[in-house]
């Protein structure tokens, strides 16, 4: 059974840090490329970051280049989403997917003072 499971969200102040967690199971999760999106209240889902199979490569939305950083462990089936100098527009449910094999419920991050 496919299994994606986010950890790691929470409220943060406004130039503070949080480390998201995607957990895998299921699947060959060294063999496919993963995927960051979030979904604001009332807004369209956003691709914020993504991450090649072997982790040589990575995308970032405009919005998050210098702040986040994605990364992954393939020998714990773990990806990770490192979100630095937080601000109140990163508020949203943050959610890992893996194209064709499916997604997470999210976790929540909400940015705040």
């Amino acid at each position: 059974q496919v299994q994606l499971v986010e950890s790691g969200g929470g409220l943060v102040q406004p130039g503070g840090s949080l480390r998201l967690s995607c957990a895998a199971s299921g699947f060959t999760f060294s063999s496919y490329a993963m995927n960051w999106y979030r979904q604001a209240l009332g807004k369209e889902r956003e691709l914020v970051a993504a991450i090649t199979s072997s982790g040589d490569n990575t995308i970032y939305a405009d919005s998050v280049k210098g702040r986040f950083t994605v990364s992954r462990d393939n020998v714990k089936n773990m990806a990770y989403l490192q979100m630095n100098n937080l601000k109140p527009e990163d508020t949203a449910v943050y959610i890992c997917d893996v194209a064709r094999i499916g997604r997470g419920q999210g976790t929540q991050v909400t940015v705040s003072s």
